[in-house]
Parts: C-alpha cells; sequence; structure tokens
C-alpha cells in the first residue's frame, strides 16, 4: 500500500464558470453576451440545439448546489462573475439583482466552509462590447479594467482569490484562428491584437487590486499544454515544440509570470508584419503588474514535429506553418473527447514552474475527463458509478504529489467540473461532473461514486493505493 498525502491546508475543490451553470430566468437583468447572440443566430451549431440560457440552473439552485459541495469535500470552489450579468452593457449601469446574488452566492460558500475563488472573465464578452470589437478595441480593455474594480470593491472583503482570466489563449484561438467561438474568424493578425489587449487587461487589473490595498491574491488561471516533440534529439523537432509552446503556453504565461512576451513569438510578428498596436507605457504596465499566483488547466499534452506538409495559404499565416502535429503511437486516447490522456503532463508542467518560472505559487484549477452518455453506468441506486473517473483523477494526482515532493508550488487541485455543466457548442454531449444533472427532471442532482470518492481524499487530505 502506498499512501500519497498533501500539505497541509491543500486546496480540494472543482471549477465552473457563470455562463456554464447559471442559466438565465424572465427579469433577471442579465445582459446579452456572445453566446446568447451566437445561439440566437446559429442554434445548429450547438449540440442538440440546447443554448446558454438551459445551463443547469445554479442561478435559482445554488444554496442545493453547495450543499452537494460540501457533501463532495469541497473546501474550495472556483466560478466566475459574468460580465454581461453585472454590467448587462458591458459598462455603465449596473444590474443590481446580480450583485445580489452574487453576494448571496458567495456568503452561502463562505458560511458552509468553502473558500470561493472568483474569475473574471471566461469566455463571456457582453455583446454591445463585442459590436465594438470585443478584444480587438482597446476600449474593451477599458471596460474591462472598470468591471474589475467593481467586483473588487464589491465582493473584496469577502473574496481573497481573484483571477483575471480563465485560459485567456481560448478567445484567441476559437474567435481568431479556428472559427470555434464568436466571431469565429480565422485571422491572425487579429489574433494577436486580441492576446495582447487580453494580457494588458491582465496586468491593468492586478494593479487596479493592489492599488485597492485588498488583503488578497490576484492570479491568472492558463490552460498549459506541454508541446513534445517527436524526436528529443532531432534539432527540427525541438525547435518546432518550442514555437509551438510559444503560440499556446507562453503567449501568456511569460507576460503573466515574468512581466514579458516569448521572444520568438515577438519574431515571428515582426517577420509577418502583424505586431499588435500598443502604447509604449503598455510594456512596462506588463513587467511592472506580473501575477500573485498562478491556475493550471491540464488536460492533453500536445505533439509536434517540424513543419513536413506544405503550408496552406488560403486563410493567411497560421501557428501550423511553423510546426506539423505528431501523432505518437503509444497514446492512450479519452474516445469520448478524443484527448490524449497523458498523466505525467502535469507533472512536467509543475516542475517547468518550478524551474523557470521563480516556482511561482500554483495549483491545478482545472484537469477532468468527459464522458458521453454516462446513464450507461447508472446502478440500481440511481448513481453513476464513474471508476474511469476515479482513475482518471487519481492517476494525475500521483504525478502532482510527485511534483510537490519534489519542491513544486502547488497548493491545490480542483477537478473541471462540480456538476454537469453546459460546454459551448458541446452543450452536455459529454459529463465532466462529480454530480450529474438530469435535464428531464428539472436539472435533478445526483452525487456520482467520483463525487463520494472524492469527500474521502478530501478529508483524508490524500489517499491509499495498493
Amino acid at each position: 500500500m502506498t499512501t500519497y498525502q498533501f500539505p497541509q491546508g491543500f486546496w480540494w475543490g472543482s471549477a465552473a464558470s457563470g455562463l456554464q451553470t447559471e442559466g438565465t430566468i424572465p427579469g433577471d437583468g442579465k445582459g446579452k453576451n456572445i453566446w446568447d447572440h451566437w445561439y440566437e443566430i446559429a442554434p445548429e451549431k450547438f449540440f442538440n440545439g440546447v443554448g446558454p440560457e438551459k445551463t443547469s440552473q445554479l442561478y435559482t439552485k445554488y444554496k442545493e448546489d453547495v450543499q452537494l459541495m460540501k457533501e463532495t469535500g469541497h473546501n474550495s470552489f472556483r466560478t466566475s462573475i459574468q460580465w454581461s450579468r453585472l454590467f448587462p452593457e458591458g459598462t455603465g449601469e449596473i444590474n443590481q439583482q446580480a450583485v445580489d446574488f452574487y453576494n448571496e452566492y458567495i456568503n452561502e460558500l463562505i458560511a458552509n466552509g468553502i473558500e470561493p475563488f472568483i474569475n473574471l472573465y471566461h469566455f463571456d464578452m457582453p455583446m454591445p462590447l463585442q459590436e465594438k470589437g470585443g478584444w480587438l478595441d482597446r476600449g474593451t480593455v477599458e471596460a474591462y479594467v472598470h468591471y474589475a474594480k467593481t467586483c473588487f470593491q464589491l465582493f473584496g472583503d469577502r473574496v481573497k482569490h481573484w483571477f483575471t482570466h480563465n485560459e485567456p489563449i481560448v478567445p484567441v484561438e476559437m474567435g481568431y484562428l479556428y472559427q470555434q467561438h464568436y466571431p469565429a474568424e480565422i485571422n491572425l493578425e487579429h489574433a494577436v491584437q486580441v492576446g495582447f489587449h487580453e494580457a494588458l487587461s491582465n496586468a491593468l487589473a492586478v494593479k487596479a487590486y493592489r492599488e485597492m490595498g485588498l488583503d488578497g491574491e490576484i492570479g491568472i488561471i492558463l490552460n498549459l499544454t506541454p508541446s513534445y516533440p517527436r524526436d528529443e534529439n532531432d534539432p527540427k523537432d525541438v525547435k518546432a515544440s518550442v514555437i509551438a509552446d510559444a503560440f499556446f503556453n507562453r503567449s501568456f504565461l511569460d507576460p503573466a509570470v515574468k512581466g514579458e512576451f516569448p521572444k520568438e513569438l515577438i519574431e515571428i510578428c515582426k517577420e509577418l508584419e502583424i505586431l499588435p498596436d500598443y502604447q509604449e507605457e503598455d510594456l512596462k504596465t506588463i513587467k511592472a503588474n506580473t501575477v500573485d499566483v498562478l491556475g493550471v488547466n491540464y488536460y492533453q499534452p500536445r505533439r509536434v514535429k517540424a513543419k513536413e506538409t506544405p503550408i496552406d495559404h488560403s486563410n493567411g499565416p497560421l501557428p501550423e506553418d511553423y510546426f506539423d502535429y505528431y501523432d505518437w503511437p503509444e497514446k492512450r486516447i479519452n474516445p469520448y473527447r478524443g484527448w490524449e490522456i497523458y498523466e505525467k503532463g502535469i507533472y512536467d508542467i509543475l516542475i517547468n514552474l518550478r524551474d523557470n518560472y521563480g516556482n511561482i505559487r500554483c495549483y491545478i484549477s482545472e484537469n477532468g475527463m468527459g464522458v458521453e452518455d454516462e446513464q450507461r453506468f447508472l446502478n440500481a441506486e440511481g448513481m453513476i458509478e464513474d471508476d474511469y473517473r476515479i482513475e482518471f483523477v487519481t492517476e494525475h494526482l500521483k504525478y502532482v504529489h510527485q511534483a510537490i515532493q519534489e519542491g513544486a508550488n502547488c497548493l491545490g487541485y480542483h477537478m473541471w467540473t462540480c456538476m454537469d455543466n453546459w460546454s459551448w457548442l458541446n452543450a452536455y454531449k459529454n459529463r465532466y461532473g462529480f454530480i450529474s444533472v438530469d435535464l428531464a427532471e428539472d436539472g435533478k442532482r445526483t452525487i456520482k461514486k467520483s463525487g463520494h470518492w472524492f469527500k474521502t481524499v478530501s478529508e483524508a487530505n490524500g489517499f491509499t493505493v495498493e
């Protein structure tokens, strides 16, 4: 038997977002965001036609949900404030109903011994700002900073863990390179500008938080996907992995933690003449306002090799002009999500942060396994027996434990997600939660086997395996 014991005060919990859980009800005062708009104009793009208004109904069920968090061993939980709920126009008049809801929600978490971790932006641009260009427009940065300051003023007396963005590379990739999020463009120049404005908004929010003198910490949450070369001894493959890493990981990791952008990325942008519009003061702001803490979302690795296929010029330059993806023959795949399962990746990330990023305080802010049609695993008592999820989390936690033993400054583990929730274009196709949600029965919640198991892990601050 081997026991994996974690440091005292370790954060056990899960993560979600406001948009993917809250839902909408008539008269709640929420404004329209890009997801509401896209669903209105193109509902066929959404799995089974399920749009964001039909999310997991947390807006009306939050007290029940907090009790379920308690029953599944949460001592912490991350969610986001919906910008368009607090400011229906993105700026201007505040929605008092939203203030009341978030106050009550935060208070309910704290009253039940669950530390709230609050994120400010999770892909949900208010539509009035998107109509002016969204993150392409510098005015959005100013509006975001006003929104952030308002949140700090309203909730900062109780919320001690703030995060500026969740996965800021995703609006860049999915909105401006690969057409998976609105406005669904393929435009690397726009992608670069969007990324710069997000990085700047992070630094300005960090600056504002510190100027307010609040007694918490502020960070950012990044999906770090290690870029492994096909052959570690081939300089061309290694160079390909470095460039992929610069595009998709270091583009936000370096400015957030070191205050500077990767030189490889700057060189490519100069060569392509697509450097973003910026003011000289912006670089000083980014340099001077790095984060206190880093959230790490990890799902899968990225495997690359030197560019061997012809470059496709039909959509202009793209990151894939500089590398090809590599199909590793030894990979294990989650067949439902199509992602490689590679537990050691979580260890490699933490060691990289230890060695190359000042061993910044960090935690695993997302890790999880999406599975389709989980009702197949329903037992006679009505509980989903998701042993595959228990195995998935256990194997990743072993590597987190190893990294901590070797000096990594990792403070916690949050799984995606607490309860099954709505997921962008996929809606409820793949389920990730510790708790199942039955849409046919008004969102009825039932704890899965993994949720009961997670409570034992949290209470023991570790686990034992044969």
